[in-house]
């Protein structure tokens, strides 16, 4: 009993190893299949149903075949048994030699006189061959036989006796079998090959609006208007390409009276600003108070750029790379000339010549808002701004960094400050802003491929570290 119950386990535990690796290996399948793309996935589908298609189109094929082959063959080879025995029944016996040479010649029957000391191979087991020996004993007698070999000479050899004298009739097996190998495997590639064209031609044809689609989508999302596509074809294509070039147009629409917009109001409200700061300056009033407003009207002006480049829509992709080294070179010394006049300081550690295919103007805006958001916010305790930025870059990607010696943010609050309208805890610095500048940074961040982290600085402060991926880079 114990043997029995460690048998079954033994059984058990093998079944389950079995559909485990069955399980992974369909697993990896798939995860196989999730990483390409459509085109792909349906042209695998298609070929693999038309493929087990032709395999059973074949074996049925095979099946068909083999019953009225082996009952075509079995006749053949009775008729030309009993045209031979007939032949040499009715032929004088001298000139029997001169019979069967013409019949080798001509018909391609040879017969041979049977003796008992002929060496003789059974026929094979296939079902073929033991059909066709059926056939021919039903026809010719249950004594008949029938060999693969005699003496070992190859073919296919049939017994039959003419009174006391005993012959073979000999064929050629290739006149007897089914088609051959070589003539199905050369069809069968040539159904395969067409099969795996033709599914190729489908799947394009199927493709190609959703490829169009795509690339549509894309061109939208980095903010350009592409063509419109053919409302043309199935009648479901052109209700999704019809929705498409509406929406299209209605962006498109969207986005030139945002501009519109934007400048009306950059021109509606800074020219009162302007106008306010030169009554301001004309006034009486003590320099204090005077100073005063005039920082008031700086904080205004501030937010209303900040709120205009937060509206603003991201640039296009540029068609060439940019020498990325020499644009945030420039920036970092406009910057540090602010950063100057602040009272502090900034340095930088730039890898030269490098190249990546972005838009110098959305890199110079996140770069600018990045350093003046430290500038604003990381100051050390003695309320000094000291700022160092880096750029440096491979084949994968690149990375600039902005570090300051400020408080920090905490880690609960790095999430939230990315949001429009967020900033920090305004009592760490004395500083106040609209909380537009990261918020800004991350969204043109996405239309560029690449992400905003901020990792603590060693010895206090903040590192904010923009990384943009599968970009182009030359050294």
């Amino acid at each position: 009993m114990a043997e029995i119950n460690t048998l079954k386990h033994q059984i058990r535990q093998q079944v389950l190893h079995w559909v485990n690796g069955i399980h992974q290996a369909w697993s990896w399948l798939l995860q196989i299949l999730s990483q390409v793309d459509l085109f792909t996935r349906s042209f695998l589908l298609l070929s693999t149903l038309m493929l087990a298609s032709l395999g059973a189109w074949v074996l049925v094929f095979f099946s068909l075949e083999m019953g009225p082959r082996a009952a075509q063959m079995s006749q053949r080879i009775a008729t030309s048994v009993n045209l031979t025995l007939t032949t040499l029944t009715y032929a004088p016996s001298e000139e029997r030699r001169d019979l069967l040479r013409t019949l080798s010649l001509r018909e391609g029957l040879d017969v041979y006189a049977r003796t008992g000391l002929d060496v003789i191979e059974p026929l094979p087991s296939g079902r073929y061959w033991q059909r066709v020996a059926k056939l021919v004993r039903t026809q010719l007698g249950e004594e008949t036989i029938l060999a693969w070999s005699v003496n070992e000479v190859p073919g296919f050899w049939v017994s039959f006796r003419l009174n006391h004298e005993k012959y073979w009739l000999a064929f050629e097996r290739h006149e007897i079998r089914l088609t051959g190998g070589v003539e199905w495997l050369s069809w069968g590639a040539a159904a395969l090959l067409l099969s795996l064209i033709g599914a190729a031609f489908g799947v394009s044809y199927i493709n190609r609006p959703l490829a169009r689609l795509a690339r549509a989508a894309h061109l939208v999302s980095k903010g350009a208007s592409p063509p419109a596509l053919p409302e043309t074809g199935a009648r479901e294509l052109r209700t999704l390409n019809n929705s498409f070039n509406r929406m299209a147009r209605e962006l498109h629409q969207a986005n030139a009276d945002r501009t519109l917009m934007l400048a009306g109001i950059s021109h509606d409200l800074r020219t009162p600003l302007a106008r306010m700061r030169l009554e301001v300056e004309m006034s009486n009033m003590s320099d204090v108070g005077r100073q005063a407003i005039d920082q008031d009207l700086a904080q205004i002006d501030h937010s209303l750029a900040q709120l205009m480049n937060y509206a603003r829509p991201a640039s296009l992709e540029p068609q060439a790379a940019i020498n990325l080294s020499t644009l945030v070179t420039a920036v970092i010394e406009r910057e540090r000339c602010l950063t100057k006049h602040a009272g502090g300081t900034l340095s930088a550690t730039i890898t030269p010549e490098i190249h990546a295919q972005v838009s110098a103007t959305d890199l110079r805006r996140i770069l600018t808002n990045l350093i003046e958001n430290a500038r604003r916010y990381g100051l050390n305790p003695a309320g000094i701004p000291e700022l160092n930025v880096t750029l440096d870059g491979n084949s994968q990607s690149i990375k600039i960094k902005v570090s300051d010696t400020g408080p920090g943010i905490p880690v609960h609050d790095l999430e939230r400050v990315r949001k429009p309208f967020s900033r920090g805890n305004s009592a760490r610095t004395g500083a106040s802003g609209t909380g537009l500048g990261l918020a800004i940074v991350d969204r043109l961040l996405q239309h560029m491929n690449g992400n905003l982290s901020f990792i603590p600085r060693p010895g206090g402060g903040l590192t904010a570290q923009v990384e943009i991926f599968i970009l182009q880079s030359d050294g």
